[in-house]
């Protein structure tokens, strides 16, 4: 059996069937909203399909799907903090009936956990951007150890690696995200 054999074939008619339910729930445990989550689902799959032309093979049919959620989670989150910033500057002064202006609410800067929302969004997209930057084989292994939790032996099976191969990729990967994290994300102002 020639590597070409072993290179996995997408089934797109299949997707809704095999993997909506998954992505359905891993996206709404990310967003929180069933709508969204359900425009972001559709949207993963339109997705995918323009893209089929290039996929691979070498990666599991959902892992893939997955990884092209993974994006369009991402996508929502920024659409959703840039419209939601747009929103919040003030074009004009409203005036209340009586020539005044409104009291505007300000969020106590330094309240803990105030913040928490957005700083945990904008780390989740440093990390995706990070996993983008290092090999795809590392960050595919870390994303599926670390941030989806799937065990080794399922990890191993899905790409058809050795468990030492696995904890390698791992340590790489983690090396790799903690120093592209350290200039991008954690670097001082």
């Amino acid at each position: 059996m020639d590597s070409e054999d072993k290179k996995t074939k997408l089934n797109p008619e299949s997707w809704v069937d095999r993997y909506a339910d998954y992505l359905f729930n891993y996206t709404i445990s990310r967003v929180g909203s069933e709508e969204a989550a359900k425009d972001i689902l559709q949207d993963t799959f339109v997705a995918a399909l323009q893209a089929s032309g290039r996929f691979k093979g070498d990666a599991a049919e959902r892992t893939w799907l997955v990884a092209i959620l993974k994006h369009k989670i991402i996508d929502y989150y920024r659409k959703s903090n840039t419209l939601k910033a747009k929103s919040e500057v003030p074009l004009a002064y409203d005036y209340t009936s009586d020539g005044e202006l409104p009291e505007r609410q300000i969020a106590d800067p330094l309240s803990i956990g105030e913040n928490d929302q957005i700083e945990n969004v904008e780390l989740g997209m440093a990390i995706e951007e990070c996993l983008s930057q290092i090999p795809e084989k590392h960050a595919q292994v870390f994303s599926l150890k670390t941030i989806e939790n799937w065990n080794t032996e399922d990890i191993c099976k899905e790409l058809n690696i050795s468990p030492s191969n696995l904890w390698v990729m791992v340590h790489r990967a983690r090396t790799a995200l903690m120093d592209c994290l350290n200039t991008q994300w954690f670097k001082n102002p």
